[in-house]
């Protein structure tokens, strides 16, 4: 009854859930490919070049999440305050962290101590990012990065696996398509970008549902 009569509450949580799934499938869809492309380069190459090209990539993309995230809960007036791309360089600095400890510890060990601390150097960013764009923010809301930071970590971890510890690829036949040949080849890298872009999509739905109250 109490919805009935007040149908303006009805109308405004529909539109805070409508708002947070829009928000988290643009920051997830941000997130899946700034990661995906940065790792794809990295873990492709070696040379000066192509690391300053990810490195590139991977700063753009972390101040577009970040943008995403303050569009969301503020606005976008002020987002190249000195501020908030400090937001977006503790994340690109918690993504160069995660992958230089896999790679120097190595094996199942390196992968664990690279999740543990990619989990922590989020939710730390994230607690950041909130402070940032909405200073009124209580300590409640800032416990409730720790489940988004854990669920993107995950993700990572599979993405780590799906490169380190599995090596096969699906390669359909040759297809003939006229003038031209088609053959699809998908491979684990290709995978882990998928699981982990999923695990963005459902980290990112809860911390906008959390921080948007729907």
């Amino acid at each position: 009854m109490s919805v009935i009569r007040q149908p303006g509450v009805l109308g405004r949580t529909t539109r805070q859930r409508l708002v947070g799934v829009t928000a988290a499938f643009s920051a997830a869809t941000v997130e899946t490919a700034t990661v995906g492309l940065w790792f794809w380069l990295v873990v492709g190459s070696r040379s000066t070049s192509t690391a300053l090209v990810a490195l590139g990539v991977l700063f753009c993309g972390s101040l577009l999440r970040t943008s995403v995230f303050g569009a969301t809960v503020g606005g976008l007036e002020t987002v190249l305050e000195p501020r908030r791309l400090g937001a977006a360089l503790a994340l690109t600095t918690g993504w160069l962290v995660w992958l230089f400890l896999a790679e120097q510890i190595g094996g199942e060990v390196g992968v664990l101590a690279a999740t543990v601390a990619l989990g922590a150097a989020l939710a730390v960013q994230f607690s950041l990012e909130q402070r940032v764009f909405r200073p009124w923010s209580t300590d409640r809301e800032m416990l409730a990065s720790i489940v988004p930071s854990v669920l993107l970590a995950a993700g990572a971890a599979v993405l780590l696996l799906s490169v380190w510890f599995v090596d096969w690829a699906i390669v359909t036949p040759p297809l003939s398509l006229g003038f031209t040949t088609l053959v699809i080849r998908i491979e684990t890298i290709q995978l882990g970008v998928l699981v982990f872009g999923l695990f963005a999509v459902v980290a990112h739905q809860r911390r906008f549902q959390r921080v948007l109250g729907g």
